[in-house]
C-alpha cells in the first residue's frame, strides 16, 4: 500500500494538463487584453482622426469676423453628420454631444504644457474665448461621456469587473488646430493709420474707419521718416527680394506675410521708393530703363498725370493745360489726410481741361456705405474714364497729355489687376513707436488696397531720380478696400491665403 502511494506521487505523467489547467485562463486572458487593446488602439486612432477633422473645419472659419464662431459651429454640425460608427452597441455615431469645442486666443508655447477641455493650461493661464475677433483657436475634445453606447467609455471584452474594475476605458483625444492667414501680393511698406489717436476714445481701427465710410474720397499722403512715426508717415517691411524698387515695381515682397507679424526694415534709400512706384505711371528711371518691356513693370491702362512728356521722371505741367488728379482739400499734417470731397465742383477744372465737356457727375461706385449719391473719389473717376474709353481724350493745347501709356514697349497693359492698386499693411505707429524704426516684429492693425492718385516727385526735380540728395515728396493715395469683416472683400479674395493647420 505504501510502495503505490509512493510510486502514485513520484508519477509524473499528465502533469502538463495541470499547468495548461492552471494557465488556460491566464493566457485567455492576456488574449482578450491584446484584442481589448488593438480595438482600444484602432478607435482611438479613428477618434483621433475625426476630432482632427473637427478642429481644423473649426479653426478655418476663425478669420476674426464677428461671426466666426458661428460659422466654425456650423462646419463641425456639418462635418459630423455622417453615419460612421464609433461603437458596437446602440449603433452611436460621433455627435455634437460627443465633444466639446473651446475656442482660445493662443495656446501654451511648449507642447509639455497640458490643455484641459475648458482651455486651462497646466499653468492656470485661460486661453478660452467667446469674442469671434480675438478667438484664432479651436480644441475638440471627446467627452469621457460620450465614446461608446452613450456612457462615455470603451466596453472590454476582458470582464475586468471580476477583479473589482470596471468593464469600460475611457478615451478622450483631443485636437488644437489654429487659423494662420498670410498675404503674398502685397509691397513691403507699411502705412501708419491715420485714426489712431492718443484716445482710446477717439481711435479707430482702419476697418471701422473704412466701414463708417470715414477714408472715402479722402487724400492720404504718406512720407518716410526716421524716428517718431505717426499718421501720415510709411515705414518698411524686410521682404525676400534684394531691391525694394523691384519689389514695389512689381508689387510684391517675394514672400508671404504672416497676418499677424511684420518684420521692420531700415536703412533702405528712399529714391528705390519712388523709382519702383512710378513705373506704374509708365515713368522708368536709371537702371528701369531696361524693364520698359518686362510685363512685371508695366504701367497702369490709365496713366494721366499732368505731364506732357519724358519717360524717366514725373514733371508735371504747369501752365494748366493737363491736370492730375487733384488733392484733397484742407489737407492736415498731423493726420495725414484732407477732407471728403465735398461738391460735385470738385471735378469741374480737372474734367474740362482733360476730356474738354462739363464734368458728368461720376457715381460713387466704391462708397463702402453704399451711397451713390456724394461725389466721386479719384478711383471711382479713373475707373470711369477707363470703363468709358475716355483714356485716350487729349488735354488742352499744348500739352495734348493722353492717359495712354508710351513709355512701355511691351504688350498693351490690361486694367485687370490694376497697377495703380497696392495691398499694404497699415501700423497703429503712435502705440508701437518704440518698435518702428529697429528689425523688430510688429503686428499690424489691417491691410488696405490703396489707390496711387499720382507718381512721386523730387523736392529737388532737377536731380535724377535716383539720386538720395534730393528729398522725396510724399506719396499720395486714396484707400479703397480693407481686410476683414467690414471689407468689401477685394482684397481678401485676390490676396490673402487663409489656411488651418494642428497645432496639437
Amino acid at each position: 500500500m505504501l510502495g503505490a502511494i509512493r510510486a502514485f506521487w513520484n508519477d509524473q505523467r499528465g502533469v502538463a494538463m495541470i499547468f495548461v489547467a492552471i494557465m488556460f485562463p491566464v493566457l485567455i486572458g492576456f488574449s482578450v487584453l491584446a484584442i481589448d487593446m488593438a480595438r482600444l488602439n484602432g478607435l482611438h486612432n479613428d477618434l483621433q482622426k475625426g476630432i482632427d477633422a473637427l478642429a481644423l473645419a473649426a479653426a478655418a472659419e476663425l478669420d476674426g469676423r464677428a461671426d466666426s464662431i458661428d460659422r466654425a459651429n456650423r462646419a463641425v454640425t456639418t462635418l459630423l453628420n455622417n453615419t460612421t460608427k464609433f461603437s458596437t452597441a446602440d449603433d452611436h455615431t460621433l455627435a455634437l454631444s460627443d465633444v466639446t469645442i473651446t475656442y482660445l486666443t493662443g495656446i501654451p508655447a511648449s507642447d509639455d504644457t497640458t490643455l484641459s477641455s475648458d482651455g486651462i493650461d497646466g499653468n492656470g493661464v485661460n486661453w478660452a474665448s467667446t469674442d469671434p475677433k480675438a478667438v484664432s483657436f479651436a480644441e475638440v475634445t471627446v467627452n469621457a461621456s460620450g465614446v461608446a453606447d452613450g456612457a462615455g467609455a470603451f466596453a472590454t471584452i476582458f470582464p475586468a469587473s471580476m477583479i473589482g474594475s470596471a468593464n469600460t476605458m475611457d478615451i478622450q483625444p483631443q485636437a488644437v488646430a489654429g487659423f494662420v492667414q498670410s498675404i503674398c501680393e502685397t509691397v513691403p511698406i507699411f502705412m501708419c493709420n491715420p485714426f489712431e489717436t492718443t484716445d482710446p476714445l477717439t481711435s479707430k481701427t482702419i476697418q471701422q474707419a473704412f466701414a463708417s465710410g470715414d477714408t472715402y474720397s479722402r487724400e492720404f499722403r504718406i512720407l518716410k521718416v526716421d524716428s517718431n512715426p505717426g499718421p501720415g508717415n510709411f515705414g518698411l517691411i524686410d521682404n525676400n527680394l534684394s531691391s525694394l524698387r523691384d519689389a514695389i515695381a512689381m508689387g510684391t515682397s517675394g514672400t508671404c506675410y504672416n497676418r499677424d507679424a511684420l518684420t521692420t526694415k531700415t536703412g533702405v534709400t528712399l529714391g528705390q521708393v519712388n523709382t519702383g512706384l512710378n513705373t506704374r505711371f509708365d515713368l522708368y528711371s536709371g537702371s528701369l530703363n531696361k524693364n520698359n518691356k518686362d510685363w512685371a513693370y508695366r504701367p497702369a491702362s490709365n496713366v494721366r498725370k499732368g505731364q506732357k512728356t519724358g519717360c524717366s521722371k514725373y514733371d508735371p505741367v504747369t501752365d494748366g493745360t493737363a491736370l492730375p488728379l487733384p488733392p484733397g482739400g484742407n489737407y492736415v499734417d498731423s493726420k495725414g489726410m484732407s477732407d471728403q470731397i465735398a461738391t460735385q465742383g470738385f471735378w469741374s477744372s480737372y474734367w474740362s481741361i482733360n476730356h474738354g465737356t462739363t464734368y458728368p457727375n461720376v457715381p460713387a461706385a466704391t462708397n463702402p456705405t453704399g451711397t451713390t449719391t456724394v461725389p466721386a473719389s479719384r478711383y471711382d473717376v479713373y475707373k470711369y474714364e477707363i470703363a468709358h474709353g475716355l483714356v485716350g481724350d487729349k488735354s488742352l493745347a499744348p500739352t495734348k497729355e493722353t492717359g495712354t501709356p508710351s513709355c512701355y514697349k511691351g504688350d498693351n497693359p490690361t486694367p485687370d489687376p490694376d497697377r495703380r492698386l497696392l495691398n499694404m499693411a497699415i501700423v497703429d505707429c503712435i502705440a508701437n513707436q518704440a518698435k518702428i524704426n529697429g528689425h523688430v516684429q510688429i503686428k499690424p492693425d489691417g491691410y488696405a488696397s490703396v489707390f496711387v492718385n499720382t507718381p512721386v516727385q523730387k523736392q529737388d526735380n532737377t536731380k535724377d531720380p535716383e539720386d538720395p540728395s534730393a528729398g522725396e515728396k510724399p506719396i499720395s493715395l486714396e484707400i479703397v478696400d480693407v481686410d476683414g469683416g467690414f471689407a468689401d472683400n477685394t482684397l481678401v479674395d485676390k490676396a490673402f491665403r487663409n489656411e488651418a493647420q494642428l497645432y496639437r
